[in-house]
């Protein structure tokens, strides 16, 4: 096996504490010649449905790469941590659903491996002591049989399917993100704003246009459009569009042609 160049980190460690430079050590004990890119470490703490987002919207756009997620409630249980391998690269970490949007972001799953733990480890930092340094030799060139045994696909966790409804005029879809802009990023792909017109409303009471940009509409007001990873959005030209709609993930939205 090759090996790759490259191992990224999502994490929800953040970046006060030591948690981060400590899966960098372990990558470099093992593999000192690969690069690592830091997606974010900044996903909400447990929040595995927006880890597996950022991922899943990131990872295409980065060379072939074994990919590290860990956004993981249940470390230290039974929940099993998983290699993932894709046409595009190798994705790591906890079978909780963080990692299967991203292969099939990246072309789908070709085999699962569970990975096995054959020293002692922490039973609350995996990511430092059991995914890392898995990443670290995967991307050294080790065989994925050597990460662990084969597994089913079928049997790995899932995230439920985000909720997306598209009606005469309408569509409805739930909140999958919220950037650090306060843009609000719908889980409907932006093909499905093709059957709506210019002028919106959103959620019975809110205008909005269907624009390219936030400069096609005026400063403060709401925009609708289809952003960078291909989903409808909604922002405010100079503004904070979730603080207007006041939504969190998981909230569902509703976009109808305006009467």
């Amino acid at each position: 096996m090759a090996g790759y160049e490259w191992i990224s980190l999502t994490t929800d460690y953040g970046t006060f504490d030591g948690f981060v430079a400590a899966c960098h050590g372990s990558i470099a004990k093992v593999a000192p010649q690969v690069r690592v890119i830091d997606v974010t470490h900044h996903v909400p703490p447990a929040d595995v449905a927006r880890g597996a987002a950022v991922l899943a919207q990131t990872a295409p756009h980065l060379p072939p790469s074994v990919h590290v997620a860990v956004v993981d409630p249940g470390v230290g249980t039974a929940r099993r941590g998983v290699v993932l391998a894709t046409p595009n690269g190798l994705l790591v970490g906890p079978d909780n659903g963080l990692l299967i949007w991203a292969a099939e972001a990246l072309g789908g799953i070709d085999a699962a491996h569970e990975l096995t733990v054959k020293e002692a480890v922490s039973s609350t930092f995996h990511g430092r002591d059991v995914f890392a340094p898995a990443a670290a030799r995967l991307a050294a060139g080790a065989s994925l049989s050597d990460a662990g045994p084969q597994i089913e696909p079928g049997s790995l966790v899932r995230l439920p399917d985000p909720v997306v409804t598209v009606g005469d005029g309408w569509l409805e879809a739930e909140v999958l993100t919220v950037d650090r802009f306060g843009n609000v990023q719908l889980a409907a792909s932006g093909e499905t704003l093709r059957g709506l017109g210019a002028d919106l409303v959103i959620n019975g009471t809110v205008s909005a246009h269907r624009a390219a940009t936030f400069a096609d509409v005026d400063q403060g007001d709401l925009l609708v459009f289809e952003d960078s990873a291909g989903h409808v959005a909604i922002a405010v030209n100079n503004g904070r569009a979730v603080v207007v709609l006041s939504v969190t993930p998981g909230d569902i939205v509703k976009l109808a042609v305006r009467q």
